[in-house]
């Protein structure tokens, strides 16, 4: 997934080193009928970026989701979150 949004942030000449974007993720584990089963998945992004960059950074994250493999390849089965918290570098 962060690989994705960054591959479209890319398009957007927003750069991502690691030490301005980040993915941290969480997610909810419970007994489904005996099987323990992920049912939930967390992501909040964090990027740091020039103020001018906000706008392409929002329409990025926005487009990236229906993009996604691993996103696309787990969405019907497990409840997926994202958000992302921009910061002015």
């Amino acid at each position: 997934m962060m690989g994705t949004f960054a591959t479209l942030l890319a398009k957007s000449k927003i750069a991502t080193p690691k030490d301005r974007f980040r993915a941290d993720v969480s997610g909810d584990i419970e007994n489904v009928d005996g099987v323990l089963k992920v049912t939930r998945i967390d992501v909040k992004y964090t990027l740091s970026l020039a103020p001018d960059q906000r706008a392409g950074a929002q329409a990025a994250f926005e487009a990236y989701l229906p993009h996604c493999p691993a996103a696309q390849s787990v969405i019907a089965a497990i409840e997926l979150h994202h958000t992302l918290v921009l910061q002015d570098k």
